[in-house]
C-alpha cells in the first residue's frame, strides 16, 4: 500500500534538502543497518526516515490507520509502527486502536520507563507535527489533557507509582497462610464433602488475592460472539441477522457461561497461548511451580483424578468472583464509547468504581478502584485510594461524570445491562 510521504514544510530552509532526503530515505540522519526494515511499510521513498525531519499535518497522519499502514503520534513526533505492531510486547490490538491518532496518553500510561522504550521508538521516527498543528487530534479536550498530565506528574512526585514491598510481602503471606489452612483442613478432617468444600473455598480465596491485577487487559469474552454488549453492537448484529446465540436470553445464560467458565476454560487457554506465543518461559515456570506444589499436596489425599477435579472446582469458584468483580465495573458502562476522546473522558465513560470500605477493598483486591486502575495501569494498587480524591476533583472541575456505586448495585447492573442489550438485539433482529 503506497504511503503518503508528502511532508508539509513550514520553513523555507528545508526545501533544498527535500530531494536529497528522498534519495537517502533518512531525515538527515544515517539509518542504523537492519532498523529501517522494521519500518518500511510500502513507503514511496523505499525507506521511511529514521529520526526524520519531515513535518506532517493531522490530516496526513489520519490517513495511515489501516492494518498494513499504521502511523501514530507521541509527544508531537510521528512514528511509522506498521512493522513494529507485530513485535509489540503489549500486543498489536492496543497499537491498532491508536493508528492515525495521537497515542501520547496511552503511551505514557502503559510504559513506566520511557527511556527504555525510546530505543525501540527511535528507528520508527519519520518526522513530527507541523508547527501550526495542535498537539491534540480531532476534538480532544486540550484543557482536560493538560490537567490530567499535571495530575500524573503530581502522582509521580508523591511516589504513588512506587510499590511498597511490605504490602506485597503481607499479600504473599496471606496467600501462603490460606494455602496452608486449606491443606490442614483436609489433613485434619479428612476428605469428606464438607472439608473438601471448605478447602476449595479457602483455596479460591487465596487465588483471587494472588492475582487481582494480572488481567490488566479486561477479558474480551466478546470475541467469541457469546454476548452482545453496549448499545450499538446488539443493533448491528440484529440488522445483520447474526444469531450465534439467543442473545435476548443472554442475561439468563450469562450465569451458565460467564462466571463458571471464564477462568477454568477461556483464561487457561488464553494464558497458555500468550505464554507460548511470547515464549515467556519464566511466567510458564512460575505457573507450573504452583501446579507442582498443588499436586504434591493433594494427590496423596485425593489421587490424581480427584486432585484435578478439586482444582477445577477451585477455578470454577474463583471464576465467579473474578467475573462479577471485573464486569460490574464495565458491562453497565458505555462499551461503544467514542474513540476520539481524551484519555480521562474515555476511561471514565467505560468504567465505574465500587464504593470504598475495608471489606470491598479486600473482596475486590482493590479493583473496586477500577477508574484509577484504568487511568494509571502501572500504579501499585495500594495507592489507588490516595490518587482517587485527586481524580475525582479533576472530574468535577471538567464536569466528567465519576460514577461510584454499591457492591449490590454493581451486581444487579450487570444483569440489567445484559438484558437491555439483548432486548435491543431482538428488536433489530425482528424489525430492522
Amino acid at each position: 500500500m503506497a504511503v503518503d510521504r508528502s511532508p508539509v514544510y513550514h520553513h523555507h530552509h528545508h526545501h533544498h534538502h527535500r530531494d536529497k532526503r528522498r534519495e537517502m530515505g533518512v531525515g538527515g540522519q544515517q539509518t542504523v543497518p537492519g532498523e529501517a526494515s522494521a519500518n518500511s511499510s510500502g513507503s514511496s521513498s523505499g525507506r521511511p526516515a529514521a529520526g526524520g525531519n519531515a513535518y506532517y499535518t493531522w490530516e496526513q497522519v489520519k490517513k495511515h490507520c489501516h492494518r498494513n499502514d499504521q502511523w501514530l503520534v507521541i509527544n508531537r513526533k510521528v512514528y511509522n509502527v506498521t512493522q513494529w505492531v507485530k513485535r509489540h510486547p503489549g500486543g498489536f490490538r492496543v497499537i491498532g486502536h491508536y493508528a492515525g491518532e495521537d497515542a501520547t496518553e496511552a503511551f505514557v500510561a502503559f510504559h513506566p520507563d520511557p527511556k527504555f522504550v525510546q530505543k525501540f521508538l527511535k528507528p520508527l521516527l519519520i518526522g513530527e507535527l507541523a508547527v501550526t498543528e495542535p498537539s491534540q487530534d480531532q476534538n480532544k479536550n486540550a484543557a482536560i489533557t493538560e490537567d490530567f498530565r499535571a495530575l500524573r506528574t503530581r502522582a509521580e512526585s508523591l511516589g504513588l507509582f512506587q510499590a511498597q514491598p511490605l504490602f506485597f510481602c503481607l499479600q504473599l503471606g496471606q496467600v501462603l497462610v490460606l494455602e496452608v489452612l486449606a491443606w490442614m483442613t483436609v489433613w485434619f478432617w479428612g476428605t469428606g464433602w464438607t472439608s473438601t468444600l471448605l478447602c476449595a473455598m479457602i483455596l479460591a480465596t487465596s487465588q483471587h488475592h494472588a492475582k487481582p491485577n494480572v488481567f490488566s487487559k479486561d477479558p474480551d469474552v466478546n470475541m467469541l460472539n457469546i454476548f452482545v454488549l453496549g448499545e450499538s453492537q446488539p443493533v448491528e448484529y440484529g440488522i445483520k441477522k447474526i444469531k450465534s446465540m439467543p442473545y435476548h436470553r443472554q442475561h439468563q445464560y450469562f450465569f451458565l457461561v460467564g462466571p463458571p467458565l471464564l477462568i477454568p476454560v477461556y483464561f487457561h487457554m488464553e494464558i497458555l497461548r500468550s505464554v507460548l506465543l511470547r515464549r515467556d518461559w519464566v511466567d510458564l515456570a512460575w505457573a507450573l511451580s504452583y501446579y507442582l506444589r498443588y499436586y504434591c499436596c493433594y494427590i496423596p489425599f485425593y489421587g490424581l483424578l480427584g486432585a484435578i477435579a478439586l482444582i477445577t472446582f477451585v477455578r470454577f469458584l474463583e471464576s465467579h468472583w473474578f467475573v462479577w468483580v471485573t464486569q460490574m465495573n464495565h458491562l453497565p458502562m458505555s462499551i461503544d464509547h467514542e474513540r476520539q476522546q481524551d484519555w480521562l473522558s474515555m476511561q471514565l465513560d467505560a468504567t465505574c468504581n465500587i464504593e470504598q470500605s475495608n471489606f470491598n477493598d479486600w473482596f475486590c483486591g482493590h479493583l473496586n478502584f477500577q477508574i484509577e486502575h484504568h487511568l494509571f495501569p502501572t500504579m501499585p494498587r495500594h495507592n489507588y485510594h490516595v490518587v482517587a480524591p485527586l481524580v475525582r476533583a479533576l472530574c468535577e472541575k471538567h464536569n466528567v461524570p465519576y460514577q461510584v456505586k454499591t457492591l449490590q448495585r454493581g451486581v444487579v447492573d450487570v444483569v440489567r445491562s445484559l438484558k437491555n442489550s439483548g432486548d435491543l438485539w431482538l428488536d433489530a433482529y425482528l424489525h430492522k
